[in-house]
């Protein structure tokens, strides 16, 4: 699979592209202050983008959508859950001092579709929320193959930490139950992709992320 991410300031959010070797079909994944530089490498490899994927609408990971809409012509999917937070965005940029771009209505909702497909991959939705109500994990894999899954989480799950849950629609417990019940459930050579920081892996934060083992530990009986 063919993929790029970007960060830029002043969030430092991860943007990814991911696009198909053999079609160039492609998917653009929450398009936010490094669409210029994602719409570069789009150009540059000739890829075909077909959908715009939002794991969430907090503003940093919505925006550049206006941009990356308006250049790709590509439908824009949100999880309904989040229409607020969406509708608000150039609202909540002007609350961190930042001007954005409003972003454009969106095209159709997570929870109205089976998988998403781009050439020889597919995405599968999963809800997540807890770090925004309609926060959803991307599960990607290649059509026909067995592996474990690629999983853009969003803002769920980081190397060694978890999403904040002290924004609007946040709740701890909810994101505690994601994390274990939906982003555990895929195999531990899951590659995390997340929207701030490095990549990890499922079984390495089963293993070690400290705020999990807390949160389980505080759930044995007799703990």
């Amino acid at each position: 699979m063919i993929l790029a991410t970007a960060a830029e300031g002043p969030f430092q959010k991860n943007g990814y592209v991911l696009g198909c070797e053999r079609t160039h079909a492609a998917v653009y994944i929450d398009p936010g202050d490094e669409v210029e530089q994602l719409l570069g490498f789009i150009a540059e490899r000739r890829l075909q983008v077909s959908h715009i994927l939002l794991t969430h609408a907090h503003v940093d990971h919505v925006s550049g959508v206006a941009e990356a809409r308006r250049r790709l012509q590509a439908p824009i999917y949100l999880h309904l859950a989040d229409q607020a937070l969406y509708d608000n965005a150039a609202w909540h940029g002007a609350v961190f001092g930042i001007q954005i771009e409003q972003p454009p209505p969106v095209d159709r909702y997570y929870d109205q579709l089976g998988a998403i497909t781009f050439g020889d991959y597919q995405v599968a939705v999963h809800h997540t929320p807890g770090h925004a109500p309609g926060g959803v994990c991307l599960a990607v894999t290649k059509m026909g193959d067995a592996g474990a899954p690629a999983l853009f989480a969003g803002d769920n799950l980081f190397a060694g930490s978890i999403g904040r849950t002290d924004l609007p629609g946040g709740d701890y417990d909810v994101l505690m139950k994601a994390i274990t019940d939906v982003l555990f459930a895929f195999p531990d050579e899951s590659i995390v992709y997340s929207g701030h920081g490095p990549e990890t892996t499922i079984g390495r934060e089963r293993r070690s992320n400290p705020f999990v083992l807390e949160h389980l530990a505080n759930k044995r009986p007799g703990a």
